[in-house]
């Protein structure tokens, strides 16, 4: 995948909504590029005091991000799935914006592009983004994602044989519009800082659960030798 990370400041636009603002809050925008429908995409964030987090994606519709940077249209349905990365405990998910939070497609006509405007408490959070309908199974990040594994699902969700590799295929049914692309572009705004982290490094479920159970084991013998 390919990212691009930029950072403002927003203490002027904080003022104006009368949400609590302090020193380091930004607006971070990344883009990257999926291989698979099942590929899920982690980002790290932390907030410094309680803020109003608004978490947006870009490429189904298009649009300029909050760097400035001009985003294509025809990137495929993104939804995200919001964990607090202390615990692993799911908070929320989002899939569509709705028509007067983002914008319609060009040619689906569908406002399909996630967003979630939240309040989160000062504290350290994990947001994922996949694609439609690669929903988080919950209630913790260690369950994984129900298409997890599946591949190039959105062939057997829609049924349509015409898209490229059989990839990114969108299940408004509109033609040419089902045909999407890899693209996505997500921004994290008002936090205080936000990382990608790389596909090879987010824990496949099994994975979290024998962390945790080594950790626990860890903590169990450590109480032992006291």
């Amino acid at each position: 995948m390919t990212l691009k990370a930029t950072v403002s400041t927003v203490a002027a636009v904080l003022l104006v909504l009368g949400v609590a603002s302090h020193g380091s809050a930004a607006n971070i925008s990344f883009t990257g590029t999926f291989t698979a429908d099942d590929n899920v995409q982690a980002f790290n964030f932390d907030v410094g005091a309680p803020s109003l987090v608004t978490l947006r994606a870009w490429s189904y519709a298009g649009g300029t991000n909050a760097a400035g940077q001009v985003i294509p249209r025809g990137g495929f349905d993104t939804i995200l799935a919001l964990f607090n990365r202390s615990t692993g405990a799911l908070i929320t998910q989002n899939d569509d914006g709705g028509c007067g939070s983002v914008s319609a497609d060009a040619l689906t006509g569908r406002c399909w592009d996630t967003f979630l405007q939240t309040s989160l408490s000062a504290g350290n959070y994990q947001v994922n983004i996949q694609e439609y309908d690669n929903f988080a199974n919950g209630p913790n990040l260690s369950d994984g994602f129900q298409r997890q594994g599946q591949g190039n699902f959105t062939l057997g969700l829609t049924g349509a044989t015409d898209c490229p590799a059989n990839q990114f295929i969108d299940v408004s049914g509109s033609s040419p519009g089902r045909c999407r692309d890899s693209h996505w572009a997500f921004d994290i705004l008002n936090v205080d800082a936000a990382t990608e982290i790389p596909p090879s490094t987010v824990p496949e479920p099994a994975t979290l659960v024998l962390l945790g159970s080594s950790l626990a084991f860890g903590a169990f013998t450590a109480r032992r030798r006291r």
